[in-house]
């Protein structure tokens, strides 16, 4: 949905795979096109370009209007061609471009991101944020090993764990999502990119139509022919993380000197070999005043995309806690970075910090939003798309895997909810009591529940657990609950105060 809204014809013509999504939610919201739909949702094994694939009608149907060759049951076309006629009229009524959006579905992994929200409707009926049968996206922690020593590390990595999942069980985990419907797939860490089976794995899952992405430090990638493999094997989107335009500071805050010349080779290789590719920058106290500095050096680099990270104190974060924005730092720099996103046009700039969402909207006197941490755009189907979206995606639109199998709802809220080696990954997606309430809104605490914007945002669920162990607890990082991050600071300097007070009081008793 990203790129497709960026440029508007003259004519009022808006973007084909937005009109795609906003249409589905209007001429699928009543009780016949829905039963149609829901109808559509089992799998079902058709031939599709020479090879028989199980999937749901859906799946088949966004296939054939692609131009793909497909053949199924008579049945299963009637049904297509239905879905295809709904699809069509519903670009059509909100003056989508339809040859943008067929084009756009000729990619597999868009082909199943829209089948994922066709499933959702066919399931749940339109609900805001919407409901998934699967994830969006997953965010897998192949391996806890890893080269550097981050200082905001959400996962402490080091070295590998003892009971990390084995190359058969990796392929396992590949065809669980697989059959679950799930659109993208990025391997994290830990550094992915160091393990013996990253590449056999970015294959596999290429193989199967999803999005094989990585995120990563660069270090490795800093060697071309090692990028050029992965891109050999299906490799499609790259991010490499940068925590400041000063080579030291970077290498200081990533414990390894080196590290700044390495991240930014591996980006220029990324741009040279044609790789979508990213910039990641982890907000914090330490390099708040370089936002401007970082995106002129994306620019100069030539990336694609700047993607500023939230903090969360989470793993080695927790023992640098220092490092968090208040409230006030958050709210600021959201703003520049809106400000900058109006200003720069080589690169797209965007936060996974779901209150940007309520800051563009603001900014923008209602015309602007983005979707979670997609494009700012000011089409109304971008807006429509923002509240389909819903925010904070955390056990709603992705998820995450633990190397050891572990299923959590967000890297960043480390919660495991089941375990791949014990239960099917739809089974725990499906039924978990954790990610079923990450999914109601209503559910939320504090001003979070009665915002206005908590459709566009909802909170950081991870930054809650942080601070409250509550997953459904108040963001302590939004500028409406600048009083709950104040009564943290004090109870956080009270602490403080007493336990450096303790040891004086035992000495004095000697």
């Amino acid at each position: 949905m990203s790129h497709d809204t960026q440029n508007h014809s003259s004519n009022d013509e808006r973007g084909g795979l937005g009109a795609l999504l906003a249409g589905l939610r209007l001429l699928f919201d009543n009780p016949l096109s829905r039963g149609i739909l829901r109808l559509a949702t089992s799998d079902t094994t058709c031939r599709l370009n020479g090879r028989e694939v199980k999937a749901s009608t859906i799946y088949h149907a966004l296939s054939a209007m692609a131009g793909e060759p497909v053949k199924c049951p008579l049945t299963v076309r009637f049904t297509s061609e239905i879905i295809d006629g709904i699809i069509k009229a519903g670009i059509k009524v909100l003056r989508g471009r339809e040859e943008e959006a067929i084009e756009a579905l000729k990619d597999p992994a868009v082909r199943r991101g829209v089948a994922l929200v066709m499933k959702g409707l066919g399931l749940y009926g339109v609900t805001v944020p919407q409901k998934m049968p699967a994830p969006f996206l997953i965010v897998w922690n192949l391996t806890n090993m890893c080269n550097l020593r981050c200082k905001h590390c959400y996962q402490r990595a080091d070295k590998p764990l003892p009971d990390e999942l084995t190359l058969k069980e990796k392929l396992m985990v590949v065809d669980q999502l697989d059959k679950a419907g799930v659109a993208s797939i990025a391997l994290s860490g830990g550094e992915p990119t160091m393990h013996p089976d990253f590449y056999r794995i970015v294959a596999e899952i290429a193989s199967r139509g999803m999005y094989a992405a990585v995120a990563t430090n660069g270090w490795f990638f800093a060697d071309i022919e090692n990028l050029k493999k992965a891109k050999k094997a299906g490799l499609r989107y790259v991010e490499i993380s940068l925590d400041s335009a000063n080579p030291k500071k970077h290498d200081w805050f990533r414990g390894v000197p080196g590290a700044w010349e390495r991240a930014v080779k591996a980006l220029k290789n990324a741009v040279k070999l044609g790789l979508s590719n990213a910039l990641a920058v982890t907000l914090t106290k330490a390099n708040i005043g370089e936002v401007e500095d970082m995106i002129d050096l994306a620019e100069s680099i030539g990336v694609q995309r700047i993607v500023f990270f939230n903090f969360v104190p989470v793993g080695r974060g927790k023992e640098n806690m220092w490092l968090d924005l208040s409230p006030l730092e958050r709210e600021e720099v959201l703003r520049t970075l809106f400000k900058e996103m109006k200003k720069r046009k080589s690169l797209q700039i965007v936060s996974t910090a779901p209150q940007y969402g309520r800051v563009s909207l603001q900014l923008s006197g209602g015309k602007e939003v983005a979707p979670t941490h997609f494009y700012v755009g000011d089409d109304p189907i971008v807006r429509s798309v923002a509240e389909f979206v819903g925010g904070c995606g955390a056990g709603r639109i992705y998820a995450g895997i633990q190397p050891n199998g572990d299923v959590i709802p967000c890297v960043f809220l480390p919660i495991p909810v089941g375990n791949l080696r014990e239960r099917a990954f739809w089974d725990i997606w499906s039924s978990s009591p954790l990610l079923n309430l990450l999914r109601d809104r209503d559910k939320l605490k504090g001003f979070c529940r009665d915002c206005p914007y908590r459709n566009v945002c909802g909170g950081c669920r991870a930054r809650a657990y942080a601070y409250y162990h509550d997953p459904m607890g108040p963001d302590p990082g939004c500028i409406y609950n600048l009083k709950e991050w104040e009564k943290l600071k004090e109870q956080q300097e009270s602490h403080v105060k007493i336990h450096v007070a303790t040891p004086k009081s035992k000495a004095a008793v000697k």
